[in-house]
């Protein structure tokens, strides 16, 4: 699933412009900025278009195995079209992959052994040497949490998919121990000692008296850019310019971020895998266009510099993130940092830019990597 890959409905708003949100003792709180004129509606489907998982579960692929087999398993969501095709490629060089989905997790066979690195997985023994949470979002558990039934089934899947992605016993793909605690701010200011230029940014409840750089300002999430309040159901919070006639207004009832707006000739997204940096050009009219107007979008692969790849491969290796996707402004002719994406996803741009440079990295990356795992479980197989 892509962050581009959503569409706009014409549905009825529930914050817009002129709404307000009832605050306690009857008073009436102005919606929040971030909540106020997003058309963006995206309904996540829970179709299985996993190419292994369909064989697999219709008998089409014959497993004699007495002996656990070693796999990479995936917590998702089915929309993760990144993971169905690498589900695709691996299934091409017989590496079975197997995967947890949030929205289709309440009926899922699944047994976890704490003492050893196995799992049962439907009717399958299994040994993961290879893990990767991506779209795995709690949200996206199709249950009421405002039931106790609901509340119950959230918890148990946050504490159990935590654990699965932070076990030591397997290997992670930009481990949950690292990323879960990657914000936006620790972020700014990690690339920042790394050598890269930031925007000066401020965290406030005050967005209309707070001007960094002293100019213009745009106001953004310190969260995701998508807000799950119902299961599948997707809606956008993407950064907006902060109006100066709102220098007077009400206190936000959460923090955001107000950062400094630089006027820039492009953008770029740039995907390291690995020690591998791919990058694309991207052009568009404002910072919403990605997702509300993905076609006017004009994304063309170019290489950057060395010295700005060497300092983007840097700070993965110090998060230890082994596939990420770095988003930067070009300001005359110098980058600007703005964030890294951990659930990178890559297709739509590979799409615009008709090129498959990014998914033919990833599966060779991962293919590579699990054959080097699987050997050595293989040798280590009499411990457990």
């Amino acid at each position: 699933m892509t962050e581009a890959e959503g569409r706009q409905e014409d549905l009825a708003r529930p914050f817009g412009p002129g709404s307000a949100l009832p605050a306690r003792g009857g008073a009436v709180r102005p919606t929040p900025l971030l909540l106020q004129g997003q058309d963006y509606f995206f309904r996540s489907p829970d179709t299985d278009l996993d190419f292994q998982d369909r064989m697999f579960r219709a008998d089409l692929v014959s497993d004699g195995s007495v002996d656990p087999v070693p796999c990479v398993l995936v917590l998702a969501r089915a929309a993760d079209m990144e993971m169905n095709e690498l589900s695709l490629a691996l299934a091409e060089h017989n590496i079975r992959m197997v995967r947890v989905d949030a929205d289709r997790c309440l009926d899922l066979a699944l047994t976890v052994y704490t003492d050893a690195p196995l799992i049962e997985f439907q009717r399958w023994l299994l040994r993961p040497v290879l893990v990767w949470r991506r779209h795995f979002d709690i949200t996206a558990v199709p249950v009421d949490p405002t039931t106790v039934h609901g509340a119950y089934v959230r918890e148990q899947w946050q504490a159990v998919a935590n654990w699965l992605a932070c076990r030591s016993d397997w290997e992670q793909v930009n481990p949950v121990r690292s990323s879960e605690h990657l914000d936006r701010l620790t972020q700014l200011h990690d690339a920042a000692a790394f050598g890269l230029r930031v925007p000066r940014t401020a965290v406030t409840t005050m967005p209309g008296r707070t001007r960094p750089g002293g100019g213009r300002c745009i106001v953004k999430t310190a969260g995701h850019h998508l807000l799950e309040p119902e299961p599948g159901a997707l809606r956008g919070l993407f950064p907006r310019p902060l109006d100066i006639r709102r220098t007077h207004e009400a206190l936000e009832p959460a923090p955001v971020l107000v950062q400094q707006y630089l006027d820039a000739e492009f953008e770029l997204r740039v995907f390291v895998v690995g020690e591998r940096v791919i990058s694309f050009r991207v052009e568009k009219l404002d910072p919403a266009q990605l997702w509300v107007d993905p076609e006017a979008v004009v994304v063309r692969r170019v290489e950057v510099d060395r010295a700005l790849a060497d300092k983007l491969l840097a700070l993965c290796r110090h998060w230890k993130l082994q596939v990420a996707a770095f988003d930067l402004l070009v300001t005359r002719g110098e980058p600007v940092f703005l964030e890294v994406n951990v659930n990178c996803d890559w297709r739509w741009f590979e799409n615009r830019a008709e090129c498959t440079e990014v998914s033919d990295e990833v599966h060779s990356w991962v293919r590579t990597r699990f054959g080097e795992l699987a050997s050595v479980a293989a040798a280590s197989r009499d411990r457990w």
